[in-house]
């Protein structure tokens, strides 16, 4: 019997398989998420019952907030004015089918949202939409 104490070489640690692993959790993490959109306008939407809209892939945003101002897509119009409106609703639409979906702030004048829905009704807009929260 032959008990000679053989050499062992030292044992390495290789380190790119962990590292090739956390990669590859890094990717499916990033394209697992799901990224919400959320408005940068603090804006109190009305309460109301009723079932949920369709969503849409592609909306055109219009917020109204508390004192009346219009944001499109969280960019604010330079003026009150419902000709600034219009003209800023005919430059960004895209399609004829695209919806509008209306933010309107609980405590905005309601004067603000009927000159919405005119103006876009003027400009061609058939699917106009108002975003509400439902009650407590």
């Amino acid at each position: 019997m032959n008990f000679r104490n053989k050499k062992h070489k030292p044992l390495e640690i290789s380190l790119t398989p962990m590292i090739d692993v956390v990669f590859l959790l890094l990717i499916f993490f990033m394209v697992t998420t799901t990224f919400s959109r959320e408005s940068a306008i603090k804006v109190m939407l009305p309460q109301a019952e009723g079932q949920q809209a369709e969503r849409h892939e592609q909306v055109l945003l219009l917020t109204i907030n508390k004192s009346g101002q219009y944001f499109i897509d969280d960019k604010p119009l330079s003026d009150k004015s419902l000709v600034t409106l219009a003209k800023a609703l005919r430059a960004s639409r895209n399609n004829k089918n695209i919806p509008l979906l209306i933010n309107a702030d609980a405590a905005s004048p309601v004067q603000a949202a009927i000159s919405v829905l005119d103006v876009a009704s003027k400009e061609g807009f058939s699917n106009i939409t108002f975003a509400t929260q439902k009650q407590d």
